[in-house]
């Protein structure tokens, strides 16, 4: 059995649904919505050597989470979006390492991606909401996966993906005392 590591997963690995549930639904989109603030939260009072400092070794800096959480939501509301306009669409992945090294997530602050969370959730959560039972079995192909991806698994994948996140820099917090 594999160990799984706490620092890198602190809430765990991401567990898919094995089928739909209108409340289970409801909690991802609550997530979906709540994510910016409870971001926000999270790195609140950092300083700039703070915010520079990796959330593990061999880790992206909490800059560069900060950075990437914005990338793949991004990445999420179109699929969502695709996923709703399209039938079966084939949807790209990014390349998240190589994103995080590009100069703007390295340097710039994260103000500007904190402020486009804002907006981009709440659009997405109220896209989310609009949506029905049948809207969220309608699918994706995930470019190289084995199969196709309903809608309420991509959903329950990006609430547990921003709670991940948030996590590892809380769990950074802690073990730095700030």
């Amino acid at each position: 059995m594999t160990t799984i590591d706490p620092i890198r997963y602190p809430i765990g690995t991401f567990q898919p649904p094995a089928a739909f549930c209108g409340q289970e639904v409801e909690e991802w989109i609550k997530a979906i919505r709540e994510h910016p603030g409870a971001l926000r939260e999270a790195v609140s009072g950092l300083n700039e050597e703070q915010l520079n400092t990796p959330y593990r070794d061999g880790g992206w800096t909490i800059a560069q989470v900060v950075h990437h959480l914005a990338d793949a939501s991004m990445n999420a509301f179109l699929r969502t979006k695709w996923g709703l306009t399209e039938e079966h669409p084939l949807v790209k992945p990014f390349a998240e390492s190589e994103w995080a090294k590009t100069a703007e997530a390295r340097s710039l602050a994260i103000e500007p991606s904190l402020v486009l969370l804002d907006g981009l959730h709440a659009r997405w959560a109220a896209l989310l909401e609009a949506m029905t039972e049948a809207d969220f079995h309608r699918t994706v192909r995930p470019e190289g996966a084995a199969k196709e991806m309903p809608l309420y698994v991509l959903t329950a994948l990006y609430a547990w993906h921003g709670k991940h996140h948030t996590a590892q820099i809380l769990a950074l917090r802690q073990r730095k005392g700030w």
